[in-house]
């Protein structure tokens, strides 16, 4: 595949949710990238959502959007069950994918995923969009750098509190459900993308009636005493930040640490504060390193490579293992 250096990307976007919606605003704001097309179950759907973000097609079909030969790329943002049936449907007609975190619902599914994608050689990557924004690669490259010394704690939550609803794909453990999938993979994220894999995790959870997890708290373990105390909840608002303590200063990601946010740095009793946010809501980002990737003719990210999404989903079937979690 030769690179395309100025080459216009045309997207389409499977499952119009609400994340959906997030990166539809991001995407308009790219320069030389395009939503040609929209597919969801419901054409009213598709064609309501397609004219607020200007797409030039709408589907009530998924097949469809994935035979339709003027899209480069789809990203996929349904519940976390059907992100391996999808993914698997637009590598076959030779997409480039982008599928919403996470990757899929254990690690057999991303094998499947990745398997697909190398014998296509066809461009595929977990949207975890957190890992692209200039606020996390800021901590990642001070805690790489070592600028306050060694990291010797990670300490991360995500929380908030939603009425219990079962009609809800939050709250439906069928479709991945439940804390640990949707919030909790944020901690973990965290962790893994700085620590690494731990040796240990500790892990208790609660639930709803339904067995759904309601929170999950983890305590991931390293060597030389080094861990990491995460949480995820639905039945709280959290602070919902990321502290990265090390040998001389303490990082803290500011609330929705996920999200475009501040940075705060604790030395030696002085406090200093780094502004990250931003026009957009943050999810032009990965985009935009996606878009690169098919302009260079890449098949996988030198970011969120496929070795990170099996690291990162064989830490969460670790955690579901050890709090007894089982999507059925």
């Amino acid at each position: 595949m030769t690179s395309q250096p100025h080459k216009t990307i045309k997207w389409g976007i499977l499952g119009l949710g609400n994340i959906a919606h997030k990166f539809a605003k991001d995407l308009v704001t790219i320069k030389d990238a395009q939503l040609q097309a929209v597919a969801s179950r419901s054409i009213d759907k598709a064609n309501e959502f397609g004219k607020t973000y200007h797409a030039i097609q709408a589907y009530n079909s998924y097949e469809a959007l994935a035979q339709d030969p003027n899209i480069d790329a789809v990203y996929i943002a349904t519940p976390h069950s059907f992100h391996k049936e999808h993914a698997m449907l637009c590598l076959e007609h030779g997409k480039a994918v982008l599928c919403e975190k996470p990757f899929a619902m254990n690690t057999e599914e991303v094998k499947d995923m990745i398997a697909l994608a190398k014998a296509k050689n066809v461009l595929l990557m977990e949207a975890l969009w957190t890992y692209f924004l200039p606020h996390y690669q800021f901590a990642l490259s001070e805690l790489k750098k070592e600028t306050y010394g060694k990291l010797l704690k990670v300490e991360a939550d995500f929380g908030f509190s939603r009425p219990f609803n079962t009609a809800s794909r939050l709250f439906d453990k069928t479709v991945g459900g439940g804390s640990l999938l949707d919030i909790g993979i944020y901690p973990i994220f965290a962790t893994l993308s700085t620590l690494g894999e731990p040796q240990d995790i500790e892990a208790t959870c609660t639930t709803f009636d339904n067995g759904a997890d309601s929170t999950c708290d983890m305590i991931f373990k390293y060597k030389d005493n080094t861990e990491a105390v995460l949480k995820s909840s639905l039945l709280e608002d959290t602070p919902t930040q990321c502290k990265f303590t090390c040998e001389n200063a303490v990082i803290t990601l500011n609330t929705q640490f996920h999200a475009p946010t501040t940075v705060t740095i604790n030395q030696n009793g002085a406090e200093q504060t780094l502004d990250y946010t931003g026009p957009t809501i943050g999810y032009n980002f990965e985009t935009l390193h996606f878009n690169q990737l098919l302009r260079e003719g890449k098949t996988e990210s030198d970011i969120m490579t496929y070795d990170f999404s099996l690291k990162l989903i064989k830490t969460l079937d670790k955690v579901r293992k050890i709090i007894a979690l089982e999507y059925k």
